[in-house]
């Protein structure tokens, strides 16, 4: 199966392109259920979507938004939380209603719950549309860590340890307090109708080439979305930066 790589040819034209695969979702389909990744990959391509918004609003009040994770046992208060970022970053600036952005609770006396109710409420609303899906330093893709089996349902995984470091810290969370992070399984991502995977920067590189050139291995989850059936691998030229003349040379790209 041929893949679908799209290589930008700055930062700055990826941000934009990344904000169109969102923003053609929401105008196409108004009811469309629509998930988000956040991080430095994501930041700006939800400005643009926000400043896009502004500049000529659309109808919003009937999508669905939500976010491919969540931050386990700490207060949505804390400026990290999914819910937190996605909320100040697209669901307010959009005007989305609040019961239209499903996420977890991050703190619960019962997570297994929360699981069910989160991807029963995504099913409910007829299923993904559009999710985007960041990459992660070592492959992971949701928080769905080298090793998952790609069979795997939501569940509360592991956090990546160099950024549970950093919560840590930002938090003051002591050690002895569990964090993790309620995050749609391998096998509810590969359920969405289409994905579009964003990285970008030189620090990804190795893991772009073996997410697209290397074997499909739960090693690195990513490389399970070469047999995505609608799945776009959109990259600026850093990241590109380690691909082969000949994938390459099967790429679109954007100047």
């Amino acid at each position: 199966m041929k893949l679908k790589i799209t290589i930008a040819a700055s930062e700055e034209v990826f941000d934009r392109v990344a904000a169109d695969r969102i923003l053609s979702e929401m105008k196409s389909n108004s009811t469309a259920c629509i998930g988000f990744s956040t991080g430095q990959t994501t930041k700006n391509m939800h400005a643009l979507v926000a400043a896009d918004y502004a500049a000529q609003p659309f109808k919003t009040d009937t999508l669905t938004l939500f976010n491919v994770d969540e931050l386990t046992n700490l207060p949505r208060s804390y400026d990290g939380c999914c819910y937190t970022m996605i909320k100040a970053q697209v669901c307010d600036p959009l005007n989305v209603p609040e019961e239209n952005f499903i996420m977890p609770q991050t703190i619960s006396d019962d997570y297994e719950r929360e699981c069910r109710e989160f991807v029963n409420e995504l099913e409910r609303r007829g299923g993904i549309d559009l999710q985007i899906l960041g990459l992660g330093t070592n492959g992971h893709i949701g928080i769905n860590q080298p090793g998952t089996p790609f069979g795997s349902r939501v569940w509360v995984s592991p956090m990546d340890p160099i950024f549970e470091a950093r919560v840590r810290r930002e938090t003051g969370v002591p050690d002895d307090h569990y964090l993790g992070g309620l995050t749609l399984g391998i096998a509810d991502i590969m359920h969405s109708r289409r994905i579009v995977l964003v990285a970008k920067g030189t620090h990804k590189a190795e893991m772009v080439r073996g997410m697209i050139e290397g074997p499909v291995t739960e090693e690195l989850p990513a490389s399970v979305l070469q047999l995505h059936p609608n799945c776009e691998f959109l990259i600026d030229r850093d990241a590109a930066s380690l691909l082969s003349p000949e994938t390459l040379a099967t790429a679109t790209h954007i100047e």
